[in-house]
């Protein structure tokens, strides 16, 4: 009995050393959020708006956003990155607060944004980052990264295709009449899509019925601000009739990831019903050290568990800038 109680009290010893340690492990991981700013630079005659905290000589985690939103998106997740990161997150021409070219007379395509993004990542001297894609962030984030890949540190894929299994027929037939239906209904549908109605109920709110109260209408009020005008919406629209383009992208995008093999971290939301989970697994054929999550939200992840992702980011950020084993 005596011996039992012994051996009882060591394993008690041990495992409140245990949780102590790892309590003291993250309250040192633990920090102040930097103060956000909220700048413009010029890349190519056009005024490109970016948020950017924390310290520049620290690992730059550079964010890129889907559709409809803007930098907006990275609201809650900035703060919790940038005490010990430094963040950047730019605005699209055509989205947010960056200058917004006529549609008639400079039309948008997946290459001009990324022009944009590459001429920013230039001109604000940043050498390596560590790249956070989401929806449209991933065609804009290919052509960058594809234009220099040895700038690119690390990947965080998060509902971010680069495969055809992770389109439904459905989805991908959207996107193949976008492109080559021009007809003056199919455009109408199109500019339905980017309608108030649409942007509410089949973006923001899509994956998440019965809990709506987990997506702050923040969202779909400030990204709607920046779509009232027809040409406002007509950027859209162009960006949705060039997206076929990027599924014939997908194979050059796989093979990129076959040869530089960048870290990569999953971050998937498996409720999403426009970029299904299987794109997420097939990340894994071509990065096969990729670490992945499927997370209990829909495609907009970052509104409903920020601070889950956060976590993850963290740890990934620690892994991928660790210093060499001697």
């Amino acid at each position: 009995m005596q011996r039992d109680s012994f051996f009882g009290w060591i394993r008690f010893a041990v495992l409140a050393l245990t949780l102590a340690g790892t309590g003291e492990a993250f309250a040192q991981e633990l920090a102040w959020p930097a103060k956000t700013h909220y700048r413009y630079r010029e890349v190519s005659g056009k005024r490109i708006f970016y948020r950017e905290a924390g310290d520049s000589s620290r690992p730059t985690l550079l964010l890129l956003h889907g559709f409809p939103a803007s930098s907006h998106t990275y609201r809650e997740l900035i703060p919790l990155l940038s005490g010990k990161y430094h963040v950047v997150a730019p605005d699209y021409p055509g989205s947010g607060y960056s200058d917004k070219p006529d549609p008639d007379t400079i039309p948008y395509t997946f290459d001009r944004l990324a022009e944009h993004v590459s001429g920013l990542v230039e001109a604000l001297g940043i050498r390596e980052y560590v790249l956070y894609m989401q929806d449209f962030g991933a065609p804009v984030g290919y052509r960058v990264m594809m234009r220099d890949p040895r700038k690119v540190k690390g990947l965080i894929v998060q509902n971010a295709n680069a495969y055809l299994e992770g389109l439904t027929e459905a989805r991908q037939a959207f996107f193949r009449n976008a492109n080559r239906d021009r007809s003056p209904e199919n455009v109408r549908k199109l500019f339905d899509f980017v309608g108030r109605d649409a942007v509410i109920h089949k973006q923001y709110l899509r994956d998440v019925k019965g809990r709506e109260e987990v997506m702050s209408p923040d969202g779909w009020t400030h990204d709607l601000v920046f779509l009232q005008t027809e040409k406002d919406r007509k950027i859209q629209v162009q960006l949705f009739q060039d997206y076929y383009n990027n599924l014939l992208a997908y194979p050059r995008w796989q093979a990129f990831l076959r040869a530089h093999r960048p870290p990569t971290l999953i971050l998937w939301g498996r409720k999403d019903q426009a970029f299904i989970e299987e794109g997420a697994q097939a990340y894994l054929r071509d990065v096969p050290g990729a670490e992945l999550h499927l997370l209990d939200a829909g495609h907009f992840a970052l509104e409903e568990r920020p601070v889950e992702i956060a976590r993850y980011i963290h740890g990934f950020m620690a892994r991928a800038y660790a210093e060499p084993a001697k």
